[in-house]
């Protein structure tokens, strides 16, 4: 399935290359218009499209698979849409993860390193991963010259420079790994944040992140693992990061379920349905535009983003 980004939605690409990568048959009516700058030949359409990736569920919460372009409705702000594309296939991803490395991790340290790698063992063989240590400091663990890996030997190597120590800066360290992502070249982008507090440290506030993780094309998992007597215990904005992008927030009552939490996770990711609609609202005015899609009437739950912010006029 393409990599078309979610944010922004105008995306001028040639069009060979857009029906190449989507299958989309442009609908009458679309137009083109050609423009040759520095000898290189462009096509560029006014063509909006919304990737969305989406999970389905039964009411047991078990994964459903097989369905159909047909058993699917995408509603934006309440409108039914014309889906353009659909897809399920186990696509790579480039995922981040993001592990807290507070003081307070350090008795959990040795259940996260193995949760990673669980859950890059579970995963797809060509995801680009790459890992964001924080404490009241944001570092990246991969050496300066590997964005990405997809080296167990490599990411276990990653994880172990783990030295617990400090405060908790989630919200830079979350800005910092949404920046990253940009530099990725596979289809999807997901953070996985694992965490057992809420944030001390960080120049970043709530509503900046909110705002960045809306406008990405990330999908966010979150893991919390709060002490239950933590003065600054805060799952909701855990909850917040997963709701906005369509991912999951888990906060489970003891470290040792992090490793089949990150395994499931990485089931989920590889489960998810990828659908594309050119949205009927083409008003180009900055504003959020919330998205609701449905399947098998209401058999299933579907999770996905909760919505987009449309582009602005230049």
């Amino acid at each position: 399935m393409t990599g078309i980004s979610l944010w922004p939605l105008i995306c001028p690409v040639s069009l060979s290359l857009l029906l190449a990568m989507t299958g989309v048959a442009l609908p009458q009516g679309y137009q083109q218009s050609e423009a040759r700058q520095n000898d290189q030949s462009a096509i560029r359409l006014n063509v909006d499209l919304v990737v969305l990736h989406a999970n389905v569920q039964d009411r047991r919460r078990i994964p459903v698979s097989g369905l159909s372009k047909e058993d699917f409705q995408v509603y934006e702000d309440g409108v039914l849409q014309q889906i353009d594309s659909f897809s399920h296939e186990d696509i790579p991803v480039t995922v981040g993860l993001v592990i807290d490395n507070s003081g307070s991790m350090q008795p959990k340290r040795a259940e996260v390193i193995s949760a990673a790698l669980a859950f890059a063992r579970s995963s797809n063989a060509k995801d680009q991963i790459f890992v964001v240590h924080f404490n009241e400091h944001v570092s990246f663990a991969l050496p300066a010259d590997t964005p990405f890996t997809d080296k167990p030997a490599q990411l276990k190597a990653a994880l172990s420079r783990i030295a617990s120590e400090g405060m908790t800066a989630l919200y830079d360290a979350v800005a910092a790994a949404l920046d990253h992502l940009k530099k990725g070249d596979r289809d999807k982008k997901v953070l996985i944040v694992i965490s057992d507090g809420a944030d001390n440290a960080s120049r970043h506030n709530t509503a900046r992140i909110m705002d960045m993780a809306a406008k990405s094309e990330a999908i966010i998992y979150t893991v919390g693992f709060f002490d239950k007597d933590d003065p600054d215990r805060n799952p909701g904005s855990l909850k917040q990061f997963a709701k906005a992008t369509g991912g999951e927030a888990f906060l489970p009552r003891s470290i040792k379920e992090a490793v089949p939490i990150c395994e499931r996770i990485a089931q989920d990711i590889r489960n998810q349905y990828t659908i594309t609609y050119a949205p009927t609202n083409t008003t180009q005015d900055g504003k959020f535009r919330a998205i609701q899609v449905k399947a098998g009437g209401s058999r299933f739950t579907v999770r996905t983003r909760a919505g987009y912010f449309a582009p602005s006029k230049p």
